[in-house]
């Protein structure tokens, strides 16, 4: 278990990042963009996206920060840590958006094509692996990210919970333990699921540049509290999982 209440002073008032760099990684890429979303946009695309929201968010906040992939160029899902790793960064975040079981989707006419869709889940989730070096550093950032955007508001999906073990349900933090993108890192990583692109509505949310801005901001606060004030604690920061 690990505590929250080391991470409680939010935004304004954080001691200097110092010399913390982070890294953050654009999911996929152009040869294979991912998921589509259900009016057939690119995984990809919303990535880029987002993840360029999280640069700025992170910059302001006195963070280096080395974008990985912005280009969709990069083939090998080990070459993303170890390019983090080279840059000496602190974490490794990898931005992507989430998509459902082919055999829940249901087909529908959009803009003259024929696309998929499900509207029954919606919302973001994060993902660690235990065969990550710092695993501990890994879910309490994951959970301090969880616990930030559900304080603003954003709501997350429980639906992974049906194939991914908890690290933390409260905030939906799961394992997924051979990632490549999580297990290669050297340093603490946390793969961010933003929301579900075949859910129609959230779709057109998460492509909103305001609400982009918004969530990027939370998970950058997020990030700042962790890497600069979170300790994992021993047994007795079980008694506090209160939200920051």
């Amino acid at each position: 278990m690990f505590a929250l209440a080391a991470c409680g002073a939010w935004a304004d008032g954080l001691p200097s990042p110092g010399a913390a760099r982070i890294a953050v990684d654009v999911g996929h890429t152009l040869a294979a963009p991912g998921a589509t979303s259900a009016r057939g946009r690119t995984e990809f695309a919303f990535n880029r996206e987002l993840a360029f929201h999280l640069v700025a968010a992170l910059r302001a906040r006195g963070f280096e920060v080395d974008t990985i992939n912005a280009d969709g160029a990069i083939e090998s899902l080990r070459a993303r840590p170890q390019a983090a790793d080279a840059a000496g960064a602190a974490l490794l975040i990898s931005i992507h958006h989430d998509s459902v079981n082919a055999h829940e989707l249901q087909r529908w006419q959009w803009d003259g094509r024929e696309l998929d869709y499900n509207d029954d889940f919606a919302g973001h989730s994060l993902f660690v692996s235990r065969d990550n070096p710092d695993t501990a550093r890994s879910i309490l950032c994951a959970r301090v990210v969880g616990a930030r955007l559900q304080r603003l508001g954003f709501v997350p999906t429980h639906k992974n919970g049906r194939r991914r073990a908890y690290a933390d349900r409260e905030h939906a933090v799961h394992y997924y333990d051979g990632l490549a993108v999580l297990r290669h890192a050297r340093m603490p990583a946390v793969l961010f699921e933003a929301g579900v692109i075949k859910n129609r509505d959230e779709e057109m949310l998460l492509r909103d540049p305001v609400r982009q801005a918004r969530m990027a901001d939370g998970i950058a606060t997020a990030l700042a509290a962790c890497l600069r004030n979170g300790q994992p604690a021993g047994d007795e920061a079980d008694a506090d999982r209160r939200e920051p």
